[in-house]
């Protein structure tokens, strides 16, 4: 039975870890998006410096790329072993009036988010694999704002957008503050963490939607 909890408290706190280290890219990736609304220049630097760096191309991206695979795979897994179990404590303590939708449905809003990241794939990382290492084009390093600013023309993209980032901030809302919970910060300073979590999951995927709609009407 300990073994049971130990595998247990393990799996969530590789999932709060993981969670808290797409955290730190979401905000990276944020700031970066958000100079191409102030300065088209400054977004092409920045991009063209993120596109070309060796260190970040390839140290950093795949590490990126394999703790999103980690996270979301843990979380599946976290949701298959926690059904059963979820299922008698709600008929037991009337778990559904006692937890948030979001902490019932993180399975749902991940998923959500998996396809959006599939989707920002196709739009972004496919096309500059191809033009960097399959074309093996001439850098260009003012490229990227047009490129960026093109995606968003399409109407059905940018609703796609926001829906994935409404999405992202029910997600962030529940997971970012639990993830502090389960790595064991739980003290004097709780009560302004989570005043936090609560500001950056919703500043942070609103600046998002802000970014994309901006770009679209502005195409």
């Amino acid at each position: 039975m300990s073994g049971v909890i130990k595998s247990s408290l393990a799996r969530k706190y590789a999932m709060a870890l993981s969670g808290l280290f797409l955290v730190v890219f979401l905000l990276q990736h944020f700031t970066i998006n958000l100079t191409s609304v102030f300065s088209e220049d400054v977004f092409n630097e920045i991009s063209h410096f993120m596109g070309n760096n060796p260190l970040v191309q390839f140290v950093l991206q795949p590490i990126l790329i394999f703790g999103v695979i980690f996270h979301f795979f843990m979380g599946f897994v976290l949701e298959l072993k926690n059904r059963s179990a979820r299922a008698q404590n709600y008929a037991q303590n009337k778990g559904s009036a006692n937890s948030s939708w979001m902490s019932r449905n993180m399975i749902w809003s991940g998923a959500v988010i998996l396809s959006f990241l599939v989707l920002h794939f196709i739009d972004f990382w496919f096309p500059e694999m191809n033009y960097k290492y399959i074309e093996s084009l001439p850098s260009d390093p003012n490229r990227y704002f047009e490129e960026m600013v093109h995606k968003f023309v399409n109407p059905i993209r940018v609703v796609a957008y926001v829906v994935s980032f409404g999405f992202l901030m029910l997600h962030l809302l529940h997971g970012f503050s639990s993830s502090f919970q389960s790595v064991g910060l739980n003290n004097k300073y709780t009560r302004g963490l989570k005043s936090f979590t609560i500001a950056f999951s919703i500043v942070i995927p609103v600046g998002f939607i802000f970014i994309a709609i901006f770009h679209h009407l502005n195409a």
